[in-house]
């Protein structure tokens, strides 16, 4: 009679967790934050800009992916659950509007609403842990100290301005990201064991999947709005094609594939906990950050088709595929246990491409890179679509 009542998911043993609709409506929040971290890219792609933006991501990217842990063990069809996700939601947007002016007069703003985010989801779930589940709690009570350390860094930072708010925010991220590495250990309470983090692969595979849509439709919507704005011609028009073909390639790389031997894996896996905290915690990093750089490349080459090539535009059209091969490289590694040779190919052309980009207009650079994604798809599709099939 108790079951019911549990705040958490009931496992299926024949299928696994649905992604409810709650958890859709919640990633709405974080197109938004991601359109944001690209357009704040775009207006200052400088090393300091950079470094900015990469804090920026890597805490955006840490609160999503800490909330899909949990409603991988938390049921957010329950009222309560629910309820922390809308409130979720509110201190999302906040944290989304603060970022173009994080580093500006919006720090605080961005700060509270992140450790709001972090640790008033880690203490309520915490608490909706049944008694029982005593490893689960103490697994959660660990990362809620972690959290709360960070969070004095994220605060003190949003109080300072100039050069030490990135100082502050960059210990703050250190300690985030050392936290499931060191296993969260704590005085007292010990380190967490990978049983404690069991997940359901298949739902966190499925969760990870949408993010990635998340970041390719941003990029699609930037590709469209700017396309809208400028004046059609040729020259417009072919660059539109190449920033659609690109985007529609890197969905092929991940998804044909990769999603469905990653969600077997994990869902066959002994130590589930560990490979999601590899494989999707940690080395989507890569994926989606290369997705928002290109989405900054393909504005990029809609500005300017036929225009001088600088930094700016080389970084942006090359390295953003390059981060996405090399994140899907790594991340299928995990998966497979070796590494594609489509993959260590196309990463070596995309590299190769700097020599020559000074040479070529971005027009003419990003059609090149969307011929090296086409190569490296259709390549693990044949090398591997039919063994992958035959297992499945």
């Amino acid at each position: 009679m108790s079951a019911p009542r549990s705040f958490l998911r009931q496992k299926n043993p024949h299928g696994h967790h649905r992604v409810t609709y709650v958890e859709l409506f919640f990633d709405l929040v974080f197109v938004f934050a991601i359109t944001q971290i690209s357009h704040t890219l775009l207006a200052d792609f400088t090393p300091l800009g950079v470094l900015q933006v990469l804090i920026l991501f890597f805490a955006v990217w840490w609160v999503w992916i800490y909330t899909s842990w949990i409603t991988n063990w938390l049921d957010p069809e329950r009222t309560p659950t629910r309820l922390m996700l809308f409130a979720m939601m509110i201190a999302g947007l906040l944290l989304s509007t603060s970022i173009p002016k994080a580093f500006e007069s919006r720090g605080l703003a961005f700060a509270l609403a992140f450790v709001a985010m972090q640790l008033g989801r880690t203490v309520y779930s915490a608490f909706a842990v049944p008694a029982s589940e005593t490893a689960m709690r103490r697994n959660l009570w660990r990362i809620a100290i972690w959290l709360a350390c960070s969070g004095m860094f994220w605060i003190a930072g949003g109080l300072f301005e100039g050069a030490l708010r990135p100082i502050f925010w960059c210990i703050a991220l250190a300690i985030e990201y050392a936290g499931p590495a060191m296993r969260f250990r704590t005085p007292e309470l010990g380190a967490s064991s990978f049983q404690d983090w069991d997940v359901e692969g298949g739902h966190m595979a499925e969760r990870c999947a949408s993010f990635i849509i998340i970041a390719l439709g941003e990029s699609i919507v930037v590709t469209g709005a700017t396309f809208s704005e400028i004046s059609w011609s040729g020259v417009t028009i072919a660059a539109f094609m190449v920033c659609l073909i690109g985007s529609i390639a890197m969905w092929w790389v991940y998804f044909h594939l990769g999603v469905e031997a990653g969600a077997k894996q994990i869902s066959h896996s002994e130590e589930s906990g560990r490979f999601a905290r590899i494989a999707y915690t940690y080395l989507h990093l890569p994926i989606v950050l290369g997705i928002v750089v290109s989405a900054v490349g393909d504005e990029v080459l809609l500005a300017h088709p036929q225009g001088h090539m600088d930094a700016k535009s080389s970084l942006s059209i090359i390295g953003g595929p390059l981060l996405f091969l090399l994140g899907t490289l790594l991340f299928k590694h995990v998966i497979r246990g070796s590494y594609q040779l489509s993959h260590l190919v196309g990463i070596t052309l995309l590299v190769l491409l700097f020599a020559v980009a000074p040479y070529l207009t971005p027009l003419t650079l990003a059609a090149l890179v969307a011929i090296v994604l086409i190569v490296v798809g259709v390549w693990e599709a044949i090398s591997l679509g039919g063994a992958d099939r035959a297992e499945a």
